[in-house]
């Protein structure tokens, strides 16, 4: 294996530095009970986790255990625990299907045993998007919480490899896995579909039928060149982000986050990654609790700032955090956005997919760039060993074995990445809106510099059916508007996407109006060249004071200062009644609805991880 880089690091950024230790400072109480638990759990034992367990216990375990049943009874051998979110409707987790006979192989071959522990829910935000389904997406992720966890409850396992890639699916397994964070954890992705139809003639399709253009086969036929295969959507969405920030936070092995699925690379790396789970085995240093500290956590939202990601991690990276005993809010995302410059342009950010991404110097480079300039933490710890500058190298085949070299030291496509020397902006492109109707974020990444400040009277919905009816109905032509879509948050409806007014909002941009949207609710990675303060909190629910906004409310919305105002006399708007209190919003049955009852009753507000499981 070739070492890694020996280039010196610099000095750490001075506002690394400081975000670094104030989120130290503000988790010292909280990470140092949870390393306590975790330390605690692993106990004194230098021998398999299941020595413990009476005979009855272990027989049960090993009973449908074929080959490996007499390695897994009669030897001190490691067994590794697969949790999969596996499943064939998902294209980016169709993939995992082959991941568990390949794990087990090769746990075998290390003299070990792996064993499918349990499965995850997974489902489809792309499917779901602006269906009753999507009401459940967020919740779902607690819900992957808690399957994990029970999963790894049975005692048998003494590392674990998780199969996951989508949207709320890799928040879910990790912050699982961080329960028994004593255990040693790696992240297999699948890696993303080969590239389809180029991403600026999907968004040109998708407004063309949104402005009545063309018919429902011409767009169903371009988004079936889109989603065409096996593998994750290639887009910059929640989903890629996900993996980008395992890797940069440790979790996968170096360069395996963008290969795709199905090739003998791919499966190479899924091989490794359960090789070197099995040899993390009882070496505290790798325990999974251990790695996702202040300093990964902190590399995560700078690695998520300088490419432009979702906006979903600044709920799900808090979450994260938290489940590691560590505490980050939206001001932390805020500082470190001011000084990340934005190195990467992929849709919706850019034109290119994660495939160019890749192929453009992908992780490799980014991680150079920023360690180079101070702007992430080099001494972590990672699954491949100490240092983040190991994850400069990139994975191939030679001599039928899997190597690692170094990447490249500058991009071949400075359209799709460049060089802190050279960024696209020079911020990270995420700001948090502060004002009178509350605190949200805005990603200005993909927002062209004079649509970045909006001031126009309201246009208030409560429902994104109800703003495309006005769409439709050609009531919101030729005119400025902010539609403030309200009671969308987790405690109304579970908080769901709203991708379906992109298209209909950029065909009123595009025809010369300025638009923006101020919600609760969420647009998730794939927000575009509309500005939109998203995830609005406290939401309207719980008391928000978009409760109290009415049609034709003057409202500003102010990316360069970071300011969201409502225009409107303090004394006449505090004598206001809300349009209605904390009922829910909508239908709360069907589809499931009816079970998420209890969720919505506790969840947390979005800028503490909109979680029920924390």
């Amino acid at each position: 294996m070739t070492p890694p880089s020996e280039n010196r690091t610099p000095e750490t950024h001075p506002v690394l530095d400081e975000v670094t230790r104030r989120v130290t400072a503000r988790s010292a109480t909280t990470r140092a009970a949870y390393l306590e638990r975790i330390r605690s759990a692993a106990g004194p034992a230098a021998g398999p986790t299941r020595e413990g367990l009476g005979c009855a216990n272990l027989a049960h375990g090993a009973a449908a255990c074929g080959p490996d049943k007499l390695t897994l009874t009669a030897t001190p051998a490691r067994n590794l625990a697969i949790v999969t979110a596996y499943n064939d409707m998902l294209s980016a987790h169709q993939p995992f299907e082959t991941y568990p006979a390949l794990i087990k192989e090769a746990a075998r071959d290390a003299g070990g045993v792996a064993q499918v522990a349990g499965g995850v829910p997974a489902m489809c935000d792309g499917i779901t998007q602006g269906r009753a389904g999507m009401e459940l997406s967020l919740f779902s992720r607690d819900v992957i919480v808690m399957s994990t966890a029970v999963a790894l409850s049975h005692d048998m396992f003494d590392a674990a490899v998780l199969l996951g890639v989508c949207d709320k699916i890799v928040p879910g397994l990790v912050m699982g896995a961080l329960s028994f964070g004593h255990l040693p954890v790696l992240l297999a992705p699948a890696g993303p579909m080969p590239s389809g139809l180029p991403n600026k003639e999907k968004a040109r399709v998708r407004q063309a039928f949104a402005a009545g253009e063309i018919d429902r086969a011409e767009l169903l036929e371009a988004e079936s060149q889109s989603y065409h295969g096996p593998g994750t959507c290639t887009f910059f969405g929640t989903a890629n982000s996900n993996q980008l920030l395992m890797e940069i936070m440790g979790l996968h092995l170096p360069g395996s986050t963008f290969v795709n699925p199905g090739t003998p690379l791919r499966d190479a790396l899924t091989a490794e990654t359960a090789r070197r789970a099995l040899a993390a085995a009882g070496d505290r240093s790798l325990a999974m609790g251990e790695i996702v500290d202040e300093k990964a956590v902190v590399n995560g939202i700078v690695a998520l700032l300088a490419t432009g990601g979702s906006t979903n991690h600044t709920m799900h990276l808090v979450a994260m955090a938290a489940a590691a005993g560590v505490q980050i809010t939206w001001d932390d995302f805020s500082d470190l956005s001011s000084v990340v410059p934005l190195l990467a342009r992929i849709y919706p950010n850019g034109e290119a997919d994660v495939n160019h991404f890749r192929a453009a110097g992908g992780v490799q480079l980014l991680v150079r760039e920023l360690v180079r300039a101070g702007l992430l933490h080099d001494d972590v710890a990672t699954v491949d060993g100490p240092g983040l500058s190991r994850y400069t190298r990139e994975p191939f085949l030679a001599d039928g074995g899997l190597v690692w070299r170094e990447g490249p030291e500058e991009s071949p496509d400075k359209s799709v990445l460049r060089g802190v020397a050279d960024p696209f902006a020079p911020d990270g492109g995420l700001r948090v809106l502060h004002g009178n109707l509350g605190r949200s974020v805005v990603k200005t990444s993909a927002v062209e510099p004079d649509h970045r400040v909006v001031e126009a009277p309201a246009v208030v919905v409560e429902d994104q059916d109800e703003l495309l009816a006005a769409y439709h109905a050609g009531e919101l032509d030729g005119r400025d508007f902010v539609a403030v879509v309200r009671y969308q948050g987790p405690r109304s409806n579970g908080m769901p996407e709203l991708h379906k007014l992109t298209p209909a909002l950029g065909v009123l941009q595009d025809r010369g109006q300025r638009v923006a949207v101020v919600t609760d609710g969420r647009m998730s990675g794939a927000s575009g060249k509309v500005p939109a303060a998203l995830h609005v909190t406290p939401e309207a629910a719980r008391g928000g004071p978009r409760q109290k906004v009415r049609d034709g409310d003057p409202i500003r919305l102010d990316t360069l200062v970071g300011t969201l105002s409502l225009l409107v006399d303090a004394d006449e708007f505090d004598a206001r009644e809300p349009a209605r209190r904390d009922e829910p919003s909508g239908p709360t049955f069907g589809t499931g609805r009816e079970l998420f009852a209890a969720f919505r009753a506790v969840v947390g507000p979005a800028d503490e991880g909109a979680t029920v499981a924390l």
